[in-house]
């Protein structure tokens, strides 16, 4: 099992971490889209949340049916303890790897 996320596994599990009881894929992917800027497909949330489902990561429950949704339920994501220490390591190399670097990105 690989002991290293990707980015984009780490902006989901940031967003689960965000959003706590209300991480569904709408929400997922709202929080993602206005924090990066960046534009997702619902495909590609779910897919990735699969992944990280498989791994233990995090785990699914679905909610009660809504007549909103015509009856249909949500899935909830929410992040296990190991995903979040995985989370928290990468987090910190990052952040050790970036120190200082601020003033070197800048552009000439």
């Amino acid at each position: 099992m690989r002991t290293y996320l990707g980015e984009f596994e780490q902006l989901l599990l940031f967003a689960l971490v965000e959003l706590q009881n209300d991480a569904y894929g709408g929400r997922i992917r709202q929080a993602i889209e206005e924090r990066t800027g960046r534009s997702l497909s619902p495909g590609a949330i779910y897919t990735a949340l699969d992944r990280l489902e498989t791994r233990k990561l995090v785990t699914s429950t679905l909610g009660d049916p809504t007549a909103q949704r015509g009856g249909k339920r949500k899935r909830y994501y929410r992040i296990e303890p190991e995903g979040l220490e995985l989370l928290r390591r990468s987090h910190d190399a990052l952040t050790r790897m970036a120190q200082g670097f601020a003033p070197k990105l800048e552009m000439p």
